[in-house]
C-alpha cells in the first residue's frame, strides 16, 4: 500500500515543500510542491521564528492544494551552518557467532556511547563507514556473517541544540510534526550521486544562495562535511555595490550576463540606487570581473576544505557541483581548473515519477534528496535523529524467540507457552496455555471465575487456594 511523505527544505533563499507517494517497491511519485521566498533565515540559521514559520506555511499550503492531501508529518533539512562531525569506534562480542540486526544495533550504540559528544550538541546522524568482522576489514554488510567479534567505525554528525530547537519551533508553529531531520548536504548528495560515484568516492558541493556545503562520500558513507557562509547572493551584493544599482537589478544582471568563460565589451544601461529614473552605462567587462572574483574565491575556499579532509586521494569520481549557483555559465570549467584537474560535473537531482519541471533544477537537489532518504535511500545501518537503526533486513524468526538460540542445543527445548487471561473476580492475572509438542494436542485453560468471592488476606492466599482447587478439578 502506498504511503504519503512530505519533505521540506528550509533554505536561506527559498523554502520548498514537496508531497509524494511511495509504493511498495519504494518508487516515488511527486503529487504536489510549493516554493516561496525564505524569511527569517540567514546563512542557514533561523533568525526569526515567526517569519520562518510563515514561509513554511506558505510553501506547505501550495503543496497541499496541488496534492489534495493535508499531510502534517514532515522530514526536514537542517543547515550545515552549526553542524560538526567526529569519528568513533564500537566493538562487541558475538555470543552466538551469527551477526543479526540486534548485534549491529548493539555495535552502533556502542560507537555512539564511546563518542565524546559536547553538551551543547545533539546527534542527528550516526553513519557507519567501515565494519570489521573478526580480523577482516572493510566489510560492506556484516548481516548474517559468522563471527565472534564485530567492530564499526562511524562518522557522527551533530548540530547545536539551540539552532535545532529554533528550527523545531518554526516547523511546529506551522502546524507540522517532525518525522526526520537530515543534514541538507547529505540530502543533496543522495539526490545527485550515481552508483559508480558512490563506489569510487565523490565530493558533492551544494552551492546555494547564502551558503556552500561540501560533503565527501567514500566507501559506504559520508566521511566529511564542511560549510562556508558564501553563496550566489554574495555575487548579487557585489554587483549591486560595484555597479551602484539596486539589488533586484543586480540579480537580473547576474542571471542574464553572468559568464565565467569570457567577457564582453558591450555596455548595458542600469538604474542607480535611490534614483531609478537615471541610468548609467556599465561595461559587461566589469560584470565579468566581479562575478569571476567571487566565484573563484568561493571555489578556492572549498578546495582548501577538501584538502583539509585528507580524503582527496580517495575521491576517484571527482567533484559533483549542485545548487542554484552552478547555473552560471562556465562554472564547471572554472571548478575543474581550481580543483587541479579533478573531474567535475554539474549534478541535477534524480528524476522521480510525476516530477514537476521546476524540481529538476539543481537548486532543488536537497528537497529531492529528502524524499529519497525518506523512501529508504540512506546509509545502510545508520542511526537517525530519532535514534532508530535504519535498515531493510528482516529479523530471522529465531531472533525473536529469546536471547538463547534453542536450535544450538544450549537449552533443552521446552513446550511453547503463551499467556491468556484468567479473571479472578475483577483482578485479571496471567495463566498459561501449554502446547503438547509430542502429541500435537492442546489443552487450554480458558475457565473464567467471575463469581468467586475475594477472601481476606494477601494475594498469595488467593493464588494458593486457586491452585489447590484447580488440582482437584483436573
Amino acid at each position: 500500500m502506498a504511503k504519503t511523505i512530505l519533505a521540506i527544505d528550509i533554505g536561506s533563499t527559498k523554502v520548498c515543500a514537496v508531497i509524494a507517494e511511495v509504493d511498495e517497491q519504494n518508487g516515488i511519485t511527486v503529487t504536489g510542491h510549493g516554493t516561496t521566498r525564505s524569511q527569517g533565515v540567514k546563512k542557514g540559521v533561523i533568525t526569526n521564528i515567526e517569519l520562518a514559520s510563515k514561509a513554511i506555511k506558505k510553501a506547505l499550503g501550495d503543496a497541499r492544494r496541488i496534492a489534495g492531501n493535508n499531510i502534517s508529518v514532515a522530514t526536514i533539512s537542517i543547515s550545515n551552518a552549526y553542524a560538526r562531525s567526529l569519528n568513533s569506534t564500537g566493538v562487541v562480542n558475538i555470543p552466538h557467532k551469527d551477526i543479526s540486526i540486534k548485534e549491529i544495533k548493539r555495535v552502533m550504540d556502542t560507537a555512539l556511547y564511546n563518542a565524546n559528544i559536547p553538551n551543547e550538541y545533539e546527534v542527528i546522524h550516526v553513519l557507519p563507514y567501515n565494519f570489521k568482522v573478526d580480523d577482516q576489514d572493510f566489510i560492506e554488510d556484516p548481516f548474517g556473517m559468522n563471527a565472534s567479534r564485530l567492530e564499526v567505525d562511524v562518522n557522527i554528525i551533530m548540530t547545536q541544540k539551540s539552532a535545532l530547537s529554533n528550527l523545531k519551533k518554526a516547523v511546529r508553529s506551522a502546524g507540522l510534526e517532525i518525522e526526520g531531520i537530515v543534514l541538507n548536504s547529505y540530502a543533496s548528495a543522495i539526490a545527485v550521486m550515481g552508483e559508480d560515484e558512490r563506489e569510487l568516492g565523490v565530493a558533492v558541493i551544494d552551492m546555494g544562495g547564502q551558503t556552500s556545503n561540501l560533503i565527501v562520500h567514500v566507501g559506504n558513507s559520508v566521511r566529511y562535511n564542511d560549510f562556508i557562509a558564501v553563496g550566489s547572493n554574495h555575487i548579487t551584493n557585489d554587483l549591486s555595490m560595484a555597479l551602484h544599482t539596486p539589488l533586484h537589478v543586480a540579480e537580473k544582471v547576474k542571471v542574464r550576463h553572468g559568464n565565467l568563460l569570457e567577457s564582453s565589451s558591450e555596455t548595458i544601461d542600469l538604474p542607480v540606487i535611490g534614483d531609478e529614473e537615471n541610468r548609467n552605462a556599465i561595461s559587461l567587462e566589469i560584470v565579468h570581473s566581479v562575478v569571476m572574483a567571487r566565484v573563484e574565491e568561493t571555489l578556492m575556499l572549498l578546495a582548501r576544505s577538501l584538502d583539509k579532509s585528507a580524503l582527496r586521494e580517495q575521491i576517484g569520481a571527482g567533484i559533483v557541483l549542485t545548487g542554484g549557483m552552478t547555473k552560471l555559465k562556465g562554472m564547471r570549467e572554472l571548478a575543474q581548473a581550481i580543483f587541479h584537474g579533478m573531474p567535475v560535473r554539474i549534478g541535477s537531482p534524480r528524476e522521480l515519477g510525476g516530477m514537476f519541471d521546476d524540481l529538476k533544477d539543481p537548486a532543488y537537489a536537497t528537497v529531492v534528496g529528502l524524499l529519497l532518504y525518506r523512501a529508504g535511500e540512506h546509509t545502510p545501518y545508520e542511526i537517525d535523529y530519532s535514534k532508530n537503526l535504519l535498515h531493510h533486513k528482516e529479523a530471522p524468526q529465531g531472533e525473536q524467540l529469546s536471547d538463547l538460540d534453542l536450535s544450538r542445543g544450549e537449552k533443552s527445548p521446552r513446550p511453547q507457552e503463551r499467556e491468556v487471561e484468567v479473571d479472578f473476580g475483577h483482578a485479571k492475572r496471567p495463566a498459561r496455555r501449554r502446547e503438547d509438542t509430542e502429541s500435537g494436542k492442546k489443552q487450554e485453560e480458558s475457565i473464567v471465575f467471575e463469581d468467586l468471592p475475594k477472601p481476606a488476606g494477601s494475594d498469595g492466599s488467593v493464588i494458593s487456594k486457586f491452585v489447590n482447587w484447580a488440582k482437584q478439578l483436573f
